[in-house]
């Protein structure tokens, strides 16, 4: 009793919980199975380091700061016939992040935008990559308060520490002229360093709407598409086909 107690204060201090919640029964796993000393540390050291990135993938999803967390796995492909399941699945492993590569998803509202950006942003945040999400909204107010306080530079360069930033339903509601140009010099700061993944329910061609700037607007495109996959949503609100699917017949 005395030795368990003693080596759990060891291994408390090298910080091994894993150890210590394990090794009573990978000790008597070892010596019913006969194993040797080596194989039975090696068990114990593959436990800590697999419940360590454990760890460390659930703190780069709270971090992330996603307002719910949605699968690949449990999207409809079959409702949106434009988008190419084969291609979401390959962005998923991702290789654009290594190339800095941004995915814009344009289309109607209720095709799933979000949802596959979620799940886009999740599968980043398995592969150890790090992933902030933003509503268009939230990420105005952001820049706003820390142009205020002066500490746009501190955001920005803080913003470059990403791997991948979500901009989701950008283009839902207009911009004042001030909060149009901080995105702007967001996307800017971010260009060819950091991938975006932007959702927005307009086509291209109405951002001014948005930007209220043609010259604005034309150049933020530029630097958004310049190295970017573009999935396009048509197709039918999911939202609307299942009221359709609850209304009584006539």
């Amino acid at each position: 009793m005395t030795e368990n107690l003693l080596l759990n204060t060891y291994l408390k201090q090298l910080r091994l919980p894993t150890f210590i919640q394990n090794y009573p029964k990978f000790a008597e796993d070892a010596a019913r199975a006969n194993l040797t000393y080596d194989r039975f540390l090696l068990s114990l050291a593959e436990q800590e380091v697999h419940q360590r990135e454990l760890n460390r993938e659930v703190r780069r999803i709270k971090a992330a700061r996603f307002p719910f967390l949605k699968e690949l796995a449990n999207f409809d492909f079959s409702c949106v016939p434009s988008l190419s399941k084969a291609q979401v699945l390959d962005l998923a492993r991702g290789a654009y992040l290594q190339r800095a590569e941004n995915i814009i998803l344009v289309g109607n509202p209720g095709l799933g935008k979000t949802h596959v950006s979620l799940g886009l942003a999740l599968a980043a945040c398995r592969q150890g990559h790090n992933v902030r999400f933003y509503n268009a909204a939230g990420l105005v107010n952001d820049l706003t308060l820390a142009q205020e306080k002066q500490q746009l530079t501190r955001l920005l360069t803080a913003a470059l520490k990403y791997n991948l930033i979500v901009i989701d339903e950008l283009g839902f509601i207009p911009l004042s002229p001030e909060g149009a140009h901080l995105v702007f010099q967001f996307c800017s700061t971010l260009y060819e360093r950091v991938s975006l993944l932007i959702t927005s329910n307009l086509r291209f061609a109405d951002w001014t709407q948005v930007f209220h700037n043609e010259q604005l607007t034309a150049a933020l495109l530029d630097r958004l598409t310049h190295r970017a996959v573009i999935l396009e949503f048509v197709g039918e609100s999911f939202r609307f086909r299942e009221r359709m699917l609850r209304q009584p017949p006539a």
